[in-house]
């Protein structure tokens, strides 16, 4: 019995001209970024901060989320465009993205 191919297998046809020249997205400036700051609460009445909205290259927003981290002395994670920080530090991080020039504000309820 023949296999039919799939996505895994590798290309089979597409008539998308630009196809293999997608670039990770430069990363914009500071005053261009338009970050919005979440309080999330998990399961066993934990809450989580998130920071979504970030444009650029995943290497900046990882160091974004090391120095957002170490700035609020807490654990964290920096995944699919979006930075994670254990705890409610929303004042804490608009504060620290002011200062460095970011245009962020809370969201949410």
């Amino acid at each position: 019995m023949k296999k039919r191919p799939t996505s895994s297998d590798g290309l089979v046809y597409s008539t998308n001209k630009n196809l293999g020249t997608a670039r990770e997205p430069s990363t914009l400036p500071p005053q261009q970024q338009d970050l919005r700051l979440h309080l999330d609460r998990l399961k066993g009445n934990k809450e989580v901060t998130r920071i979504v909205g970030f444009v650029g290259k995943d290497a900046d927003l990882e160091d974004l989320g090391r120095t957002l981290k170490s700035k609020c002395g807490v654990g964290g994670n920096t995944k699919d465009g979006v930075i994670l920080l254990q705890g409610d530090h929303r004042d804490k991080v608009l504060a620290f993205l002011a200062e460095k020039g970011y245009k962020a504000k809370k969201a949410g309820g």
